[in-house]
């Protein structure tokens, strides 16, 4: 479950590992990389390249931004999920909204961790949140989490996000804790469809 989803130095640091498991399956979301999504995912991968060499170069100028589009986003998950070989978060599609608000859908494989008996390893999760971003640190507050259309605790998020842990598999060790974002961002904003990068 460690998607680093902002590079970070060349060993590419995750500021969206706290996006540890998705939400709102909609129909239609592909969990194949298409020639499109890997154009779309590598306009991404260079833009957020471009905004770290310019913010390590030490440049000193106003505030500029730059967007991506929800397929866009989605594109480049796909691509770093496939890049990086995970074998526990295996798909994450994401729904973009208003006021940093986000739903979507994962498909996670926690069958070489130790889970409950009668718990069935490989499921489908979705959830609706809120991505907060304060000082240069961000968090996602999950209001709804559903484990195969059922509504469950934010506990069993718990759960999985320590079982991934164990598995040498995420940086975070629960659901509550702020990440600091990639180096050169200063801030991000979520709306319908697109999400706002600010450095």
């Amino acid at each position: 479950m460690n998607i680093r989803l902002f590079s970070r130095g060349a060993a590419g640091r995750a500021f969206w590992t706290i996006v540890v498991i998705g939400v709102w399956a909609a129909g239609g979301w592909s969990t194949e990389l298409t020639p499109s999504m890997k154009k779309d995912a590598l306009k991404v991968k260079k833009e957020l390249e471009r905004i770290e060499v310019e913010s390590l170069a030490g440049r000193k100028s106003p505030l500029k931004t730059v967007d991506f589009t929800e397929a866009e986003l989605n594109a480049w998950l796909a691509f770093r999920l496939d890049e990086e070989k995970e074998d526990v978060l295996q798909v994450l599609a994401l729904k973009l909204f208003p006021e940093n608000r986000v739903e979507g859908r994962a498909y996670v494989d926690l069958s070489r961790a130790r889970l409950p008996l009668g718990f069935k390893p490989k499921f489908n999760l979705y959830f609706s949140a809120r991505l907060l971003v304060e000082s240069g640190a961000a968090k996602i507050e999950f209001t709804k989490l559903f484990l195969e259309g059922q509504q469950v605790s934010m506990l069993l998020l718990d759960l999985m996000i320590t079982a991934a842990s164990g598995l040498g598999k995420s940086d975070a060790s629960a659901i509550k804790e702020w990440v600091l974002l990639p180096y050169g961002l200063k801030n991000l904003r979520i709306d319908t469809g697109r999400v706002r990068l600010y450095y």
